[in-house]
């Protein structure tokens, strides 16, 4: 661990408490604090919150954080994006693979993403920036999970799919191989999904349906 990395992670709410725990017991980050536009704490659980949104240049500048994750949850997939979009170019964004995952050696998983304990990625994927991967998430094979793109706990995913953009995959949900699903798509908990999704909205069911 470098002991001089400060991470910053936009959002104190749960999702931001998760990744802050992974940063430090899982030894990514020395020190982590949080950047909130809504809480009026100064602190949460211990860990400062340091600023607003439009405070992270400047927060940056003077050296107060080394990188950025975006700890916002998958109600709020487009904000995600606007933010990493607005600062890619500007500050450096971190990235989290617990140690207790298996990531093979020729996936690739890209800046902004976390990945939360016993998540295995395997042969020749590529998450691409800005996901959340939940626990114990299952990527099979050659598979594309494009950015912004929130992963429930217990997804499996078969080879050869290519999730687009803004996607929520809900928990325990099942995506088998070679299926496309469309950017912004919404898949429910326990959702089999058996053919490529091209038109966006909220799948559920067994097999798969659009409810809205």
């Amino acid at each position: 661990m470098n002991i001089k990395k400060t991470l910053a992670i936009i959002g104190s709410g749960h999702l931001g408490l998760h990744i802050a725990h992974y940063a430090i017991y899982d030894k990514h980050y020395n020190n982590v604090v949080f950047i909130d536009d809504f809480s009026k704490e100064s602190e949460i659980n211990g860990i400062k919150i340091i600023g607003k949104t439009s405070d992270i240049e400047g927060l940056f500048e003077e050296n107060i954080f080394n990188e950025l994750i975006i700890g916002i949850g998958y109600s709020h997939l487009e904000k995600r994006k606007e933010l990493f979009n607005k600062y890619k170019n500007r500050i450096p964004f971190g990235k989290i693979i617990h140690s207790s995952c298996r990531i093979d050696s020729t996936a690739i998983v890209k800046d902004g993403c976390v990945l939360y304990p016993n998540s295995s990625i395997e042969l020749e994927c590529v998450v691409h920036e800005n996901t959340i991967i939940a626990n114990n998430t299952m990527v099979a094979h050659n598979v594309i999970i494009d950015r912004h793109c929130f992963v429930s706990a217990c997804v499996a995913i078969a080879g050869f799919a290519h999730i687009h953009e803004l996607c929520y995959l809900g928990i325990n949900s099942t995506i088998i191989d070679s299926v496309t699903i469309d950017k912004g798509t919404q898949i429910g908990a326990g959702t089999v999904v058996i053919k490529s999704i091209d038109k966006s909205g909220l799948y559920v069911g067994n097999p798969h349906r659009l409810v809205k």
